[in-house]
């Protein structure tokens, strides 16, 4: 059951994968922590010096052959941790994800939910 403090509207999926976010011609192998329908979080790498007002772009390597690719926008970070809003992604990568989220859920009705707050219905 959700808590109804919670500001969230997209439940949190703890989950490691390869990971890289990239910005122009940097590209950072980070540790991936979670991540939802809608952005994600990460590590921190060290050194960090990316334009934090600039597009990175995400990449998920599910395995060998699978991939979620998302355009993202930095929200907030500390020494510890970045978070980052998906601006973008394409049809086979929210497939990707639809299913990771609705693997971890195991609640079709709360992935639903979830769905329609993505498209704003």
């Amino acid at each position: 059951m959700r808590d109804p403090h919670e500001r969230r509207c997209f439940r949190r999926i703890a989950f490691q994968a390869r990971t890289e976010l990239v910005q122009d011609d940097q590209v950072w192998p980070v540790k991936l922590l979670d991540l939802s329908l809608k952005g994600l979080l990460i590590e921190c790498p060290k050194p960090w010096d990316a334009n934090p007002t600039a597009v990175f772009n995400a990449f998920v390597h599910l395995d060998e052959q699978t991939l979620i690719k998302m355009n993202i926008e930095l929200r907030h970070e500390d020494a510890e941790q970045i978070g980052f809003a998906c601006t973008y992604i394409d049809i086979d990568s929210i497939t990707h994800l639809r299913r990771l989220v609705e693997l971890n859920l195991g609640d079709d009705e709360e992935l639903h939910r979830e769905l329609r707050q993505l498209i704003g219905v």
